[in-house]
């Protein structure tokens, strides 16, 4: 499959990491990892940005994490607009790996809170395009 099927909208047909589609249609977020050097990335990288060599594998991102920061978005960019309002926000999850996703529409903006206990999920869209939010762990 290629990367077109990822994201509510994707400019991106064509990527070395297209496998990452894969993955979340087996309900799996997963990441790189340098085989040489050991760095980790989320979201994928097919090239090592710490030693640049190109031998990488992949890791399921771990369960849990904590949200560093949110915000609600209330103005969309073009492809977008008819989901708004929508939550966004960073966690750190375990070796310092930090992810920037939506939360779950399922989490009502009263019960989010810097700190809570989060984790990661795939999401398929009702037009089948797949992508990954933040939920409550």
């Amino acid at each position: 499959m290629g990367f077109e099927k990822f994201g509510r909208k994707s400019f991106t047909g064509i990527t070395k990491t297209a496998k990452f589609v894969d993955f979340l249609e087996e309900g799996k977020v997963n990441g790189t990892v340098c085989k040489k050097c050991g760095a980790k990335y989320f979201p994928p990288r097919a090239d090592c940005a710490a030693c640049f060599s190109n031998e990488m594998d992949w890791f399921e991102m771990p369960k849990k994490g904590k949200l560093e920061t949110y915000t609600i978005a209330y103005y969309a960019p073009f492809g977008f607009e008819a989901d708004c309002p929508y939550t966004m926000g960073v966690a750190e999850f375990e070796g310092g790996l930090k992810l920037f996703a939506r939360l779950s529409k399922d989490l009502k903006p009263e019960d989010i809170n810097v700190g809570m206990d989060v984790s990661v999920k795939p999401v398929k869209y009702e037009d089948g395009q797949m992508s990954f939010e933040i939920v409550r762990a």
